[in-house]
């Protein structure tokens, strides 16, 4: 077997794996190189830009991370100038880096929710707080079980979600959010539900669009087509996890987590 098809059957197999990876890729006259991103990258790039990730610098930038992408940028480089002996072999290490990355991302953070569980506890939370408690926790033994099965996106939204939660009674803030937000247009923002939810004031979360939509179907113009909002429509925001919600969305406003 040539390495130029087993490039084309590593690709293919890396493509239907169940890896968080980006769909973006490099066309060629017989094959594709896919762009691999990891789920710590896209979770770095899931906020609207000039928002703050979830997920801290340090943890985003971790060396499997920056690998990976140096790998990936040698993949395509060298598949471009026709070198597909060298394109597979670095293909291949770009995808081993960015499931390592993956699995660094997922422990660091799995670990800030287990201190901060620990924090918790010594804190009263659970008397307090029961039902934020009993939420944190309970993502916190699903991020746990999705690390174990290498489900690494499920393990890193549940472990954000966990901090989430408890971070604000650590650091003692709380905050009011918008209730409303008015569409603006998909070519200025790409404003989608899936786009919306993950915005810092609304859920931080993008798999939540069906909160939004939930609440607001009644007023899209096809109720049973989530993916057709209008710019202008004014969408309610629901408090799902007892967050205080109040007004309309301003731009350049600070909201908090």
């Amino acid at each position: 077997m040539s390495r130029k098809f087993s490039l084309v059957l590593l690709i293919a197999l890396f493509l239907t794996s169940q890896l968080a990876f980006s769909q973006d890729v490099q066309s060629g006259p017989e094959l594709i190189v896919p762009v691999i991103r990891s789920v710590a990258y896209l979770a770095a790039e899931a906020g609207p830009e000039g928002e703050e990730s979830n997920i801290p610098q340090s943890i985003r930038n971790n060396e499997f991370f920056l690998e990976s992408v140096r790998l990936t940028k040698l993949a395509q480089d060298t598949f471009e100038y026709g070198d597909y002996d060298a394109s597979a072999g670095f293909a291949e290490e770009a995808i081993r880096y960015a499931q390592l990355s993956d699995e660094y991302v997922a422990d660091q953070l799995i670990t800030e929710a287990k201190r901060l569980l620990d924090w918790a506890d010594s804190n009263n939370i659970a008397a307090r707080y029961p039902n934020d408690y009993t939420q944190s926790k309970n993502y916190y033994e699903t991020s746990v079980l999705a690390r174990f099965n290498e489900a690494w996106a499920d393990a890193i939204d549940s472990a954000i979600n966990s901090i989430e939660i408890l971070a604000v009674y650590e650091t003692g803030r709380t905050f009011t959010l918008p209730s409303q937000y008015t569409v603006r247009t998909w070519a200025s923002v790409r404003d989608c539900l899936w786009n919306i939810a993950g915005y810092s004031w609304v859920y931080g979360e993008p798999r939540r669009w069906r909160e939004l939509y939930d609440a607001n179907r009644s007023k899209l113009p096809d109720p049973d087509n989530p993916d057709l909002i209008e710019p202008g429509m004014v969408l309610d925001i629901p408090s799902i996890r007892g967050e205080v919600r109040r007004g309309m969305w301003e731009p350049g406003r600070n909201y908090g987590p």
